[in-house]
């Protein structure tokens, strides 16, 4: 397996990976690992935008975005990473986190892997101090990986949301980097 930092040309079959990913969310067993409604659960339109317009903008500007690629032998995608500004003008010192690994790569130790080079980059990056996610808490191999990997709860907000009419709680995490 390779990680790497994703380049624009990666970009297209990232994708199409992703679109499949995010299919995979609360089907068959597995649980609802976006707060996004099954019938919903495909790639945004504007996501697509927010990867190729970030990955070109320097980082602690707004709207930054920098995307890892885990590669099989055979080239295919096998999970992502992701880091980005946060929405907020007073928080460039922070950078939200975004994952996933393909259903055939899943509990094998991959997800650690992309959060090790993802966290090592941060640590490079001077002005950043904190890596945020969030994470729904019904989300228990999610949220044990994220522990194991140094982050820690910062809060769980009880029915935070509503997906497909079933209450979910949202928990936040943090890692702080130096």
């Amino acid at each position: 397996m390779t990680i790497r930092p994703a380049e624009a040309a990666d970009l297209p079959p990232f994708f199409v990976y992703l679109d499949d990913h995010l299919r995979d969310n609360g089907r068959d067993g597995t649980p609802l690992f976006q707060p996004l409604s099954r019938a919903q659960s495909q790639l945004p339109p504007g996501l697509k935008v927010s990867f190729i317009e970030g990955l070109a903008i320097p980082v602690g500007e707004p709207g930054w975005r920098r995307l890892w690629l885990a590669l099989d032998a055979r080239g295919s995608i096998a999970g992502h990473i992701d880091l980005r500004a946060r929405p907020e003008p007073l928080a460039r010192h922070r950078a939200m986190l975004g994952m996933g690994v393909h259903r055939a790569w899943r509990r094998r130790g991959l997800g650690s892997q992309l959060l090790g080079a993802a966290l090592d980059w941060a640590r490079s990056q001077a002005g950043l101090a904190w890596v945020d996610l969030e994470v729904l808490s019904a989300n228990q191999p999610a949220v044990a990986l994220y522990l194991r990997s140094g982050f820690t709860m910062t809060a769980r907000i009880e029915d935070m949301l509503r997906i497909d009419g079933v209450s979910h709680d949202l928990s936040y995490m943090r890692c702080r980097l130096r």
